[in-house]
């Protein structure tokens, strides 16, 4: 039977490959790529296709949900990668496939790599130990506003904990929620400021894991208006109360003082 390898990218370009990652999308017959769930710098697929001497087939996140094209090219069978930008384990898609896969009788591999579920608080300094639930904050459409997101925000806060807010994105429709519409959004599910008041602390973190990664910390009512460039871009709300060296790392984030 087949052998599916699950390759993660990490948060840049090609050369944040591993060299156990790129071993294995050598030593592939088919290699597919996904970036529903992230995106890499752009070119970076063409340029590791050229370096591999084959094509990198990008799949959609309805191919790779419905399992089909992995599956088929396994049964030839084959030793298959899937190639994902950051962690392969960071989406429970991915779990779903490596089950897919062992119930078809096919084995499996993991190459892991950086993931903004960590990597975000490595940049602004903030511990690792001390984030909560992550919280997924999609964009608004016609007769949907989960309040969940504001929910799990509170519950964090509540038991002194950071919490990770990951924005939607549609990479096909070349859609981003950008850091600013997700706070706007966090404020419109929050309008009792209740959660989130209009002084408590928040941090951006953009493009992480890129040369042009930057970051930026403040009052929430400040952080609404601050254009963050282009993404990707991800929310970190720290906890109420910081401790003493996490708040002197993410001090050198801090937007400047109006005079």
């Amino acid at each position: 039977m087949g052998e599916l390898w699950f390759v993660g990218l990490g948060l840049g370009d090609e050369r944040g490959l591993s060299r156990a990652g790129m071993e294995a999308l050598r030593a592939s017959a088919v290699v597919f790529a996904e970036e529903y769930t992230a995106v890499a710098p752009e070119g970076t697929l063409d340029r590791l296709a050229a370096e591999l001497g084959r094509p990198v087939e990008r799949l959609t996140r309805s191919l790779v949900e419905s399992e089909r094209p992995i599956v088929e090219a396994l049964g030839r069978p084959a030793r298959v990668a899937l190639l994902v930008v950051g962690d392969p384990f960071g989406a429970t898609t991915h779990v779903a496939l490596r089950l897919a896969a062992e119930r078809a009788g096919h084995t499996w591999r993991y190459v892991p790599n950086a993931s903004i579920l960590t990597a975000a608080a490595g940049f602004l300094g903030l511990s690792a130990y001390r984030f909560g639930r992550t919280v997924s904050l999609p964009f608004p459409a016609p007769g949907f506003e989960p309040r969940s997101p504001v929910e799990h925000l509170a519950a964090n806060r509540d038991r002194g904990l950071h919490t990770l807010v990951l924005l939607d994105l549609v990479p096909a429709e070349h859609r981003f929620l950008l850091a600013g519409d997700g706070l706007a959004l966090l404020r419109a599910r929050d309008p009792e400021r209740s959660v989130l008041p209009e002084d408590a602390g928040v941090a951006v973190a953009a493009r992480v894991g890129r040369p042009e990664a930057a970051g930026w910390y403040g009052p929430f009512a400040r952080m609404r208006s601050v254009d963050f460039g282009p993404p990707l871009h991800a929310i970190v709300v720290p906890a109420p109360e910081l401790h003493f060296e996490e708040a002197a790392a993410i001090e050198r984030f801090r937007l400047a003082e109006r005079r």
